[in-house]
């Protein structure tokens, strides 16, 4: 039984765009942790598993901090950063 390479094609990128699906929900769900645990002042970063959370995490966020200053107080780059993810995932 021989399939077509349009068919193996196909199935290939069905599975390239399901697995970043997945991945990016993944991702999404530990910056949403990331950010909510950032309310809580005894979060200790420096200790498993959180250090684990936030050298996954801080990265991409960087990477908004640096386009969006914090506002009284307020880092609104997370939402940003969300966003971006969120349009991402809707794309594929």
């Amino acid at each position: 039984m021989s399939s077509s390479p349009v068919a193996f094609q196909a199935d290939t990128l069905f599975f390239l765009t399901n697995t970043l699906s997945v991945f990016l929900s993944i991702y999404i769900a530990l910056l949403v942790i990331r950010i909510l645990l950032t309310w809580f002042p005894n979060v200790n970063w420096y200790n498993q598993p959180f250090s684990a959370l936030s050298q996954i995490t801080d990265p991409y966020l960087n990477v908004f901090r640096s386009i969006i200053p914090p506002l009284g107080g307020m880092d609104f780059s997370p939402m940003l950063a969300i966003l971006v993810l969120q349009l991402l995932a809707q794309i594929i």
